[in-house]
């Protein structure tokens, strides 16, 4: 087999397996009921289990003292060797009084979130920052061998 001929029937499968792996992959994550059945919930009329036996249980509940329900839905973009991108996002919010009645239904997307950085893995320090080697050669001289040996 010729080089041009190797090339032809090796190159080109591997070229389009290399193309294809570029592919983007998309995740969806989570449930948000059809709008139709959110918009048939009545503030002030339904209750908790009404909505229960017509939404489903919700992705989450608020925090403690809260009585929200959240439904939470996202569509996430891989590419290759790239970070994740959320293209699409999804949040259904139902308020309820203490007494189980619905407060207030409410819609969010993707446009109304903000990004928060929860860690960034870095602690700020005051002071003057030392070089490893400022480091390395500040300390001849401060100890001496008796230190160590114990005399």
């Amino acid at each position: 087999m010729s080089k041009s001929g190797f090339v032809k029937f090796f190159g080109i499968p591997v070229f389009i397996a290399m193309l294809s792996a570029c592919a983007p992959q998309v995740d969806i994550h989570g449930y948000v009921p059809v709008a139709t059945d959110v918009a048939s919930i009545a503030p002030g009329q339904d209750s908790q289990e009404t909505v229960l036996v017509l939404l489903g249980e919700p992705t989450t509940r608020g925090a403690q003292g809260s009585d929200t329900w959240y439904y939470i839905s996202s569509t996430v973009h891989r590419v290759a060797f790239f970070a994740p991108r959320e293209v699409n996002r999804q949040i259904v919010a139902i308020q309820f009084a203490q007494s189980g009645k619905v407060i207030a239904v409410d819609r969010f997307g993707l446009e109304d979130g903000r990004v928060i950085d929860l860690n960034r893995n870095t602690t700020v320090t005051d002071g003057r920052r030392l070089t490893f080697f400022e480091q390395l050669l500040g300390n001849i001289g401060n100890f001496s061998a008796e230190q160590f040996i114990g005399g």
